[in-house]
C-alpha cells in the first residue's frame, strides 16, 4: 500500500505548533493543517495513545491520514480498491476499526503492521457511517440511506458477527455510547434529532426515546466527553454544540468553517477536540473543560509493548 509523507514548509508547522499553545483559552479554535490538504470528503478523526490524529481522504481519496498535533501529515494507509472510509475508532484491542460506506464494509487495521481486512461485512448495510465503543468491546455503526432519507443501527460483537439492532429511523449519522455503556445516542441528519436507547446486557436496544429536536441545519459526527456530554457537528451551520445528556445545549463553539464533518477528543490531557472540516478541507481544534471517552479509554489499557 502506498505511504506518502506530505512536507510543508519548517516555518508552517512551527507556526501551527505555536498557534496550538498560544491558544491556552477554552472554545477557541485554530487550525491545525493547512487548508485543502484533505479532500472534501474528510472526515472520521480519531486520536491513538500518542496523540496523533487520524482522518480520512488526507491527499487523494481513499486514503487514512495521520497528522501529528504539530500539523505535520502523511498518507498512512490507501485503503484496498472499492472501499472509502468515514468514521474511525480505536477499539480495546488497540486495532482501529473504519466504517467502509462504498464498499459496506466495517474494516479493521493494525496500526504497526498497517495491513487492513475486512472485519465485518453484510450485504444488507447501505453505507455504514460513523461508529461507536462500549465498554465491553461491542461496536455499533449508523447506516444511513441518504437517498431515502431512511437510517438504521448495526451492531457488530468483537468476533465481527453482525446483528440489526435498529431500523426505521431517519438519516442516522453520528453514534456514540454513554460512559457507563448503558445508553446508545444516534443523530439524524436531515430530521435534526437526537435520539436515545437503552442497551440491555446482550448489547440489544430498547426504550428508545428522543433527546432533543432542532430547529435548523444538519447533524453530522457525535462523541462524549467523561461526563457523557455530548458534543455534535452542526453542518452548515459552522459550529459544534455541547450538549447534556438530556438534551440541555450547554456551548456552542465555532469552527472556522462551515461544514464541519466529524470530531475527536485527544492530546495529552484529553481536553483538545479535534474537528474534521469540509469548506477548508483541513483539520481544526479548540480546548475544552473536561477530558473525551475515547482519551479516557486509553488511559484505562496498559500501553502496548514496543
Amino acid at each position: 500500500m502506498g505511504l506518502g509523507l506530505i512536507l510543508f514548509p519548517a516555518w508552517l508547522a512551527n507556526a501551527q505548533l505555536e498557534k496550538g499553545k498560544a491558544v491556552s483559552t477554552l472554545w477557541e479554535p485554530w487550525a491545525v493543517t493547512a487548508s485543502g490538504v484533505f479532500t472534501e470528503g474528510i472526515e472520521g478523526p480519531a486520536c491513538d495513545r500518542d496523540g496523533h490524529i487520524y482522518a480520512v481522504n488526507f491527499a487523494r481519496q481513499h486514503t487514512l491520514g495521520k497528522t501529528a498535533p504539530d500539523g505535520r501529515s502523511e498518507v498512512f494507509v490507501t485503503l484496498p480498491e472499492g472501499s472509502t472510509g468515514n468514521g474511525i475508532v480505536f477499539g480495546f484491542d488497540g486495532m482501529m476499526y473504519v466504517a467502509d460506506y462504498t464498499g459496506h464494509n466495517v474494516l479493521r487495521i493494525d496500526p504497526k503492521t498497517r495491513k487492513i481486512a475486512v472485519f465485518a461485512h453484510d450485504k444488507g448495510m447501505n453505507q455504514p457511517n460513523d461508529l461507536a465503543l462500549a465498554p465491553d468491546g461491542m461496536l455499533y455503526g449508523s447506516d444511513p440511506n441518504w437517498g431515502q432519507g431512511t437510517g438504521q443501527i448495526w451492531r457488530f460483537d468483537r468476533s465481527g458477527k453482525v446483528k440489526k439492532v435498529a431500523a426505521d429511523l431517519g438519516t442516522s449519522n453520528g453514534i456514540e455510547m454513554s460512559p457507563d455503556g448503558k445508553t446508545l445516542y444516534v443523530n439524524e441528519s436531515v430530521q435534526r434529532n437526537v435520539w436515545a436507547w437503552t442497551r440491555d446486557a446482550a448489547g440489544d436496544l430498547k426504550d428508545k426515546r428522543l433527546v432533543r429536536q432542532f430547529e435548523d441545519f444538519g447533524f453530522d459526527g457525535m462523541r462524549a466527553d467523561i461526563d457523557g456530554n455530548l458534543y455534535i457537528t452542526r453542518y452548515g451551520k459552522g459550529t459544534v454544540v455541547k450538549m447534556s445528556p438530556k438534551g440541555e445545549i450547554l456551548k456552542e463553539i465555532g469552527v472556522l468553517g462551515s461544514k464541519p464533518s466529524n470530531l475527536c477528543f485527544g492530546g495529552e490531557d484529553g481536553r483538545t477536540v479535534y474537528v474534521t472540516e469540509v469548506e477548508h478541507r483541513r483539520l481544526v481544534a479548540f480546548r475544552v473543560d473536561r477530558p473525551g471517552l475515547a482519551w479516557q479509554r486509553w488511559q484505562s489499557r496498559p500501553a502496548a509493548k514496543p
